[in-house]
């Protein structure tokens, strides 16, 4: 069956990832929003990829003729970066949450499937070896550490559409992605530091020159997941074989990519050494406090690791990219892409401040 995907913020890691699966192997058609194009090259040409340039608190009336005339929709705008939610929390509300409620209930009103993007945040600070999509209890911070807003939206969102499809019949995914990694994640060029998503922050600190900080010693352990593996398990959500994903949350993760975040910064290091060019730009690995990072209002997860029982049985999914091969596909698009970085000269730059 052919079917038709509306994807807002296709221009994004996840959605231009999708479109590119989806265009590559099925007939089904893309209806995409973004506010730019510029990971969208694999994809805008094609016939079956309809690519609107738009805002999805703006253009509203647009979205609400895509969600009535689509099989499918994907509402994977949000912001995701953790010091935009201690910077400006009130910012990722109005997006994460009052934006999505409105996309959320047009999908009720015209009878349309959703697939939305929760997250691996909701579970919080619950100290439990393994995250269980229907067990495991989503404990938050205090109220000042606003940190928390993020999980707090998307958990928020989590159970308005539980409850829309319990008590109002909407057909629905959810789907929580624990550190997706790739190409294409975040932009590198811009040295932004606490901007990006933590690799894509070591990358780009590599590539300008800059140290890679830890925050508070790197201890917390995460479990990275390559996007190819994301995309193949959202593939198998949006076909649906045998409704075999209708009202269901799966985590979508690797358990076995479970590193620290200095370990993570070690290894980043490590094959950077196999491009002359990073091999010796003078970075080092630092210890920084999240006070001095973050501000105040950041407060941390030791440990994040996902229970993939539930994919595995419904979906017949399991992710097959282990860390080394992740981590050299995403560092070495980056490094092999990245003409246009400042030539960094460490004998030269030593040499000039010992005079």
């Amino acid at each position: 069956m052919s079917l038709k995907i509306l994807i807002l913020g296709v221009n994004g890691f996840i959605g231009n990832s999708l479109t590119y699966s989806i265009l590559k192997n099925t007939d089904w058609e893309v209806y995409g929003m973004d506010m730019s194009s510029n990971k969208l090259g694999h994809s805008i040409d094609h016939e079956r990829f309809h690519f609107i340039e738009g805002d999805v608190t703006i253009n509203k009336e647009w979205i609400a003729y895509h969600v009535k005339k689509c099989d499918v929709v994907l509402p994977l705008v949000a912001i995701a970066t953790p010091a935009t939610y201690v910077q400006e929390p009130l910012r990722v509300f109005e997006l994460d949450f009052e934006a999505n409620l409105e996309v959320i209930r047009q999908c009720v009103q015209y009878n349309t499937r959703v697939l939305f993007p929760s997250t691996s945040e909701v579970y919080g600070m619950t100290p439990t070896p393994e995250f269980d999509e229907y067990e495991t209890p989503l404990t938050l911070g205090p109220i000042h550490k606003e940190r928390w807003i993020y999980s707090c939206s998307k958990q928020m969102m989590d159970r308005v559409i539980y409850a829309y499809g319990a008590h109002k019949g909407l057909k629905y995914t959810l789907f929580r992605p624990f550190n997706w990694i790739g190409p294409m994640q975040d932009d590198v060029r811009e040295l932004k530091e606490g901007g990006s998503r933590v690799l894509t922050q070591f990358i780009s600190n590599l590539i300008h020159g800059k140290d890679l900080q830890l925050v508070d010693g790197g201890a917390q352990k995460r479990s990275f997941t390559y996007i190819d593996d994301g995309i193949d398990a959202l593939m198998k959500i949006i076909e649906n074989k045998d409704n075999c994903a209708d009202k269901e949350i799966f985590n979508i993760g690797n358990p076995e990519n479970n590193f620290s975040i200095r370990e993570l910064a070690e290894m980043v290091m490590a094959i950077s050494k196999d491009y002359p060019r990073f091999a010796n730009t003078g970075t080092k690995i630092i210890n920084v406090t999240s006070k001095e990072y973050y501000g105040d209002g950041y407060q941390d997860v030791m440990s994040r690791v996902p229970s993939i029982k539930n994919a595995k049985e419904k979906l017949n999914w399991a992710p097959t990219t282990d860390m080394e091969a992740a981590l050299r596909a995403t560092v070495g698009y980056h490094l092999e892409n990245a003409e246009w970085a400042p030539t960094i000269d460490i004998t030269k730059a030593v040499a000039e401040t010992a005079e």
